[in-house]
């Protein structure tokens, strides 16, 4: 061989190389980027990044050859999902790809990355704007609530996804786990332990790696001691009236809204809660963007500004607002005042409050 101009031992060296190479499956190497990252997220999100793995990834690509594998095949699982009409899950999902073939040539496994040409694949949905009655009708909306006919769980729930304005999924997964009544406070976490038979119901805040921290003002405590007097014995809070280890359907807080005469295309739906409640908070003049924000669970696109936010937490600020907005829904009931208006009455003990908080930072 060495008359060919061949090295035996080269060629031998070569060969075990190319065996190693062709034993590396997807799954060995995402399970080893899993491993890596881990350290770097919390405890939660790399639970649900395992998850979504094992669960669109790995069963579909995971047992073949890390070095065979090119963007057609690394196309199968973000299509699966897109024709389950998942977008969302498609969303999250498309850069591990992408990461985890990064990491495969960081070894040497394979010499370029045929995931880059996924980016884009997956486009996120045209945002909808849920509907949101304006302000001017609160009073006629806490009236239909008062007066709802249907069941006590069901007529409490909307007033107090009112008084908290927290999304879907935040309030209908709750755990009584989450809330220290006492201090008025729920931490609602970005994942759940999943319930048996029931989709998505590891769903928590959407601020992924974190708790969304909802201080409860003493309507909202009020409110939940109530319910907490029909669900307390379950795990759930807003457990299902025919199996209550399971929660209120997804679709309960519309009903209500349409039994109580409202369109929830049109005229106001659960969502649009968060938007009345924002918009009132923004009117009034009394909040930093930053708080309202931070209380609206948004997600902050700058990074350096995001640190800075969750180390801040501007905690006493949204103890304010909550306060504030559950006193205005009050003010509200027999007629309407304007968040400005409000804000006059309120302004001085909030103005004090805030300068001592800044004072103490």
């Amino acid at each position: 061989m060495l008359a060919d101009g061949i090295d035996p031992i080269e060629t031998k060296h070569q060969a075990k190389a190319e065996a190693v190479i062709k034993g590396r499956t997807f799954e060995s190497v995402a399970l080893d980027w899993h491993t890596e990252m881990s350290a770097k997220w919390a405890p939660g999100h790399s639970k649900t990044v395992m998850s979504r793995l094992k669960t669109h990834v790995l069963p579909l690509i995971g047992a073949r050859a890390i070095v065979d594998l090119d963007t057609h095949d690394l196309m199968q699982p973000l299509e699966a999902i897109k024709k389950r009409g998942t977008i969302d899950v498609a969303l999250r999902i498309q850069n591990y790809p992408q990461s985890i073939m990064r990491e495969a040539k960081r070894l040497r496994l394979i010499t370029a990355n045929p995931a880059y040409d996924l980016e884009g694949l997956i486009k996120a949905p045209r945002v909808v704007h849920r509907p949101a009655l304006p302000l001017s009708r609160l009073p006629e909306l806490q009236e239909r609530i008062d007066t709802y006919k249907g069941r006590a769980l069901t007529r409490l729930t909307v007033m107090l996804s009112l008084h908290v304005f927290v999304r879907s999924s935040e309030l209908r997964f709750a755990r009584w786990s989450e809330f220290d009544l006492k201090r008025g406070t729920w931490e609602i976490p970005d994942t759940r332990p999943a319930l048996e038979g029931v989709p998505f119901s590891t769903r928590g805040t959407k601020m992924a790696g974190d708790i969304h921290l909802v201080p409860l003002s003493p309507q909202a405590v009020a409110l939940l001691e109530k319910i907490y007097a029909l669900t307390g014995k379950f795990a759930l809070v807003f457990a299902g009236d025919a199996k209550p280890w399971k929660p209120m359907s997804e679709n309960t807080v519309n009903n209500a809204l349409r039994t109580m005469g409202y369109d929830t295309k049109t005229d106001i739906c659960g969502h649009g809660f968060r938007s009345m409640a924002c918009s009132a908070l923004i009117e009034s003049g009394l909040w930093s963007e930053t708080a309202i924000e931070r209380q609206m669970s948004h997600k902050e696109r700058n990074n350096v500004r995001a640190a800075y936010i969750h180390k801040a937490e501007f905690i006493e600020e949204r103890r304010l607002i909550m306060n504030w907005w559950s006193r205005y829904l009050d003010t509200n009931r027999q007629e309407h005042v304007t968040p400005h208006e409000f804000a006059n009455q309120t302004g001085k003990n909030v103005t004090r409050i805030k300068s001592k908080e800044r004072a103490s930072r």
